[in-house]
């Protein structure tokens, strides 16, 4: 298979003013899907899918600048592509945020939405908040099995007391309140400054749907990080710090505003596994060095790097020539599966940036 060169890119955004959110994310999703080698029937499938679960925005045409910015990406841009690459076929994702819209995944029911339905008050003003969380959607496809939907609320605008709650409350109605008793006494003995940030549900019948709690850190160390994601049951710590190392260089900081996300499961009294998130434009000199970390990590973990460059030269904005960042986060979780790595695309469409700081999840 022959591998392009990944470019340097421009600064300017990509080309899709007046194009409708929903043709502009479906034709990245296809070019993703085309790069990942994935048969073209299923490609136009899943394309169609991915269109109709889009809020009512995607039917909207994109401007000079956000009309509603989001939280999703630093210039307000509503969505964002992710590849896990673990097990022989690689995982293609989409998150986006609903923006005040109802999205209800086609043909979800079960435990999975008895699950999002039990907590979903307690994020809302009736359950004590200050204003409704905001509400982003994901789904996850690793062909050939079917695609799994994930929901998100976001606890980023509410002071941290409230935050605190809703979390609580919502592990409590899940019966899930001793496993997040014991994780979070284990994350206050680690010295630091972080926030709760998200709560997150998969919205699936099996036993091994995850709760997700995620933390950004603050001016955290590499070594910090790794005491917090190793308050899960099952951490690798010392393969941990190895993946880190390999995508930071020399550095010993985490970078700007790490994530650790730990994850809760049924019949489990403590955080079953964590997933710690690293941020490559604060790290790396620009995008070719970030994928040329990312593609050492993913060949220490035994995937072939060249699917994941040829997706990353699928998603350029365009002609090269500057130092855009597209790669923006690359996650690992040390858990007992070689290759769980996540890489976190952004599509710089608006310009200039809006003030937001961003946000990334799988």
């Amino acid at each position: 298979m022959r591998v392009p060169e990944f470019p340097e890119y421009t600064r300017e955004s990509y080309p899709a003013e007046g194009r409708l959110f929903g043709d502009f994310l479906g034709g990245l999703w296809s070019a993703a899907a085309e790069a990942l080698g994935v048969p073209v029937e299923q490609t136009v499938r899943t394309t169609r899918m991915l269109r109709a679960l889009l809020p009512p925005w995607a039917h909207e045409r994109i401007g000079a600048a956000p009309a509603q910015p989001s939280y999703v990406a630093e210039d307000g841009f509503p969505a964002e592509m992710s590849v896990n690459w673990s097990g022989s076929h690689p995982e293609l994702r989409v998150l986006f945020d609903s923006l005040g819209h109802d999205v209800v995944p086609p043909g979800e029911s079960g435990s999975g939405t008895r699950r999002l339905e039990r907590v979903h008050e307690t994020f809302t003003p009736r359950g004590g908040r200050p204003t409704p969380a905001p509400l982003w959607h994901s789904i996850a496809w690793r062909p050939p099995s079917r695609v799994v939907h994930k929901t998100y609320f976001g606890l980023y605008e509410w002071p941290h007391a409230h935050r605190e709650a809703a979390v609580a409350e919502a592990m409590a109605r899940l019966g899930m309140s001793t496993a997040w008793d014991d994780a979070r006494r284990r994350v206050e003995t680690v010295e630091g400054d972080r926030e709760l940030e998200f709560f997150a549900v998969d919205l699936a019948d099996e036993a091994q749907a995850r709760v997700k709690i995620y933390y950004r850190h603050h001016g955290a160390g590499l070594a910090e990080v790794n005491r917090i994601a190793s308050v899960a049951l099952r951490h690798d710590a010392e393969g941990a710090q190895a993946a880190y190392r390999t995508l930071t260089g020399d550095r010993e900081d985490a970078g700007e505003a790490a994530l650790t996300c730990l994850a809760f499961r049924s019949g489990l009294d403590r955080a079953a596994e964590s997933t710690t998130y690293l941020r490559l434009p604060d790290l790396a000199s620009g995008d070719e060095e970030a994928v040329e970390r990312t593609a050492a990590l993913l060949h220490r973990e035994g995937v072939d790097p060249g699917r994941f460059r040829l997706v990353a030269a699928a998603l350029a904005p365009g002609p090269p020539a500057g130092g855009r960042s597209l790669l923006e986060l690359v996650s690992y979780r040390a858990a007992g599966r070689r290759g769980d790595v996540t890489t976190y695309f952004r599509f710089p469409v608006y310009e200039p940036p809006v003030p937001l700081s961003p946000v990334d999840l799988a």
